[in-house]
């Protein structure tokens, strides 16, 4: 039995999408009306990190877990490493950041993600961490001021990123999930090559149609942006985390999508293509390119 959490997130949901129909899958979720793309074989539960019942429903007979946390500085790793080594699981797949490895890396998120990472290592059940570097589903965060004012608005957007596809990321859990060989290995995962906001504003304007424009924030207004959706400890490593890509401590591209999968990480213009509708004006209730000059 495999168990999958964090499966209406962005990664999550493209494991469960991934997972083969003739495994035996659970999936976890505080709302699990809102998984999709699960195969009707798999079982769908309520469950939740703190919720000790319901986790331990959650693991009962689980072989390996793929494991995904969000709440930054709080214990939910170590109430699952608990629940699941009671449960007799034997491999726990985590989702971690390409960050730990980063000596420059001291924000709240990163120890975070160490710390985690220190009690899975610990546990006494076979582990493989999957380190991804930023996604490039993260510049959905831009699709209403392009869709409205043909804008994306981004701090440092001359500094590059070797974001990763999230499907990239999900294949490459999949694969770990469902063979051998993998036990005891962190793999960083990051896409084909660095690249910029500036970069990405080009492309997606490219394939719009339309001239879009960059506008550089500063740190203080990009604080203002974060804290509307963030606790302030998250917002000041966040900032932190832009300045290191500034510096160039995200630019380093590897191979693991394409060791561990067969085939070449995906670029942001495939992404993008792929995701389109998001960044388009609405017509008549659709999303459709505005080809106007």
């Amino acid at each position: 039995m495999i168990l999958v959490t964090g499966a209406t997130g962005t990664v999550g949901r493209e494991v469960v999408r991934r997972l083969p129909a003739g495994l035996r899958v659970r999936i976890m979720a505080r709302e699990p009306e809102r998984i999709t793309g699960a195969a009707r074989t798999a079982e769908k539960v309520a469950g939740d990190h703190r919720a000790p019942r319901s986790l331990a429903r959650a693991l009962a007979g689980v072989r390996t877990a793929f494991l995904v946390t969000t709440d930054v500085a709080g214990d939910d790793d170590a109430r699952f490493v608990r629940a699941a080594r009671s449960a007799g699981v034997r491999r726990v797949v985590k989702l971690s950041a390409a960050a730990v490895l980063d000596p420059g890396a001291d924000d709240v998120i990163t120890r975070w993600q160490r710390a985690n990472e220190e009690l899975l290592r610990g546990s006494g059940m076979e582990w493989t961490l999957l380190r991804p570097r930023s996604f490039m589903s993260n510049t959905l965060s831009w699709a209403a001021s392009v869709r409205s004012e043909r804008v994306v608005r981004a701090l440092y957007g001359t500094s590059a990123n070797a974001c990763v596809d999230p499907r990239d990321l999900a294949e490459v859990a999949v694969r770990v999930l469902t063979e051998e060989g993998h036990a005891g290995k962190a793999y960083t995962l990051t896409g084909p090559r660095a690249i910029t906001a500036a970069e990405q504003t080009d492309q997606l304007g490219r394939l719009l149609g339309v001239p879009l424009r960059l506008e550089e924030l500063s740190p203080e207004q990009a604080r203002i942006a974060l804290g509307a959706r963030c606790p302030a400890p998250v917002v000041e490593a966040l900032l932190r985390s832009a300045e290191r890509q500034r510096a160039g401590a995200k630019a380093q591209v590897t191979d693991t999508v394409g060791e561990v999968t067969g085939r070449q990480a995906g670029t942001f213009r495939a992404w993008a293509e792929d995701h389109l509708e998001a960044f388009a004006p609405a017509v008549d209730g659709a999303r459709v390119p505005d080809l106007a000059p």
